[in-house]
This record gives structure tokens, C-alpha cells and sequence, in this order.
């Protein structure tokens, strides 16, 4: 594993060892003492797979609010996104500030996001699956959200979400969030 650092702290692109032969391709998404070696503090605790059938599809931006923070670890297995996360710790030094990636099924690249991070995606293709490997377990009524087009973000999205939720559609700007929901 290569662990490439994003422009947030905490925050890598990790590019796996993709061991390729006629069968097919083998690789570790997940390695505990690699991810010790790189600095990262993360032991999943849960599993979630996000099935996106349309092209256009937008989820996010999705954190939990403190003290239920949450560290994630996320992988296209069919299709491709593209991710974005926003720092929300207010006292990191990128506080408000954004990072993004592609992701898709076949390049051997994952997303580690760090606790205090909200996280949202664009499907680019149809069919797009993603699983999520949680640092933290799901706390009933700690998720919040912060608008996804928010100007400023300063998001470079590829398009404009075809399928959104009504509730991921009217989230807040981050302006308007009570500083105390924030890490």
C-alpha cells in the first residue's frame, strides 16, 4: 500500500498493490500495521455498502456530529464516483476547506477519510457500488449534513446531481451550523 497524503490532515488517497494474474486481481484493502506505519489510528468497527443504480447520483455531505466523529475507509467495487470531503475540525488549519478524488472499480485506489471530515459523492457512472469500512459505530440522530453545492466549498463537481435526497438537497450552508455540531 501507498498511502498519498490529500491537502487535508489526515486525509489519504491509498493506492493498493494490485497483484494481477489470469484469475483475476488480489489485493489488501486493509492492513493495520501498514496503516500504523503511515500514522493513521483507524480499526473498522463497521461495515456499509452504498448501491447507487443511476449515473448522477449524489449522497452527502454527510459527518456526525461530536462526539461521534467518524473515520472512514472507502472503496468502489462497480463503477466510479467522485469524492469529496470537507474538514470540519475548527481547530485544523484547513478548516472549511475541501479535497476530492475519483474513485472507481479498477484502479486499486481508496479514500481514507479522518474523523471530523464530512464526506459526500458523485456517481459517475451507472451501477456504482461503494463500500465504507467505519472507524466508529452509527449513533441514531448524530448525523448532520452541510449543503453540497455550498459556494464556499469550492467543490469542483463534475455535473449537477441528476438523483439527490430531499434532506441532501436542503442541508445548510456551513455558515449556517451551530459551531458546537462542528468537531
Amino acid at each position: 500500500m501507498e498511502f498519498e497524503p490529500l491537502d487535508i490532515p489526515g486525509a489519504f488517497v491509498i493506492h493498493l498493490d494490485l497483484l494481477r494474474d489470469d484469475r483475476g486481481v488480489f489485493a489488501r484493502t486493509y492492513c493495520a500495521d501498514e496503516f500504523a506505519r503511515a500514522g493513521i489510528d483507524f480499526v473498522p468497527v463497521q461495515g456499509n455498502l452504498s448501491r447507487n443504480v443511476a449515473e448522477g447520483t449524489l449522497r452527502g455531505l454527510h459527518f456526525q456530529r461530536p462526539p461521534h466523529e467518524e473515520a472512514k475507509l472507502v472503496q468502489c467495487v462497480a463503477g466510479a464516483l467522485f469524492d469529496a470531503i470537507v474538514d470540519l475540525r475548527r481547530d485544523s488549519p484547513t478548516f472549511g476547506r475541501s479535497a476530492s478524488v475519483t474513485l472507481d472499480a479498477d484502479s486499486g485506489r481508496l479514500l481514507f477519510i479522518p474523523p471530523g471530515c464530512a464526506h459526500g459523492f458523485l456517481t459517475t457512472e451507472p451501477g456504482t457500488d461503494i463500500l465504507y469500512a467505519m472507524g466508529s459505530r452509527f449513533v441514531d440522530g448524530a448525523g448532520r449534513g452541510i449543503r453540497w453545492d455550498d459556494p464556499a466549498l469550492d467543490i469542483p463537481w463534475p455535473g449537477r446531481p441528476l438523483v439527490i435526497s430531499d434532506r441532501d438537497a436542503t442541508y445548510p450552508l456551513l455558515a449556517e451550523i451551530d459551531p458546537e455540531l462542528l468537531s
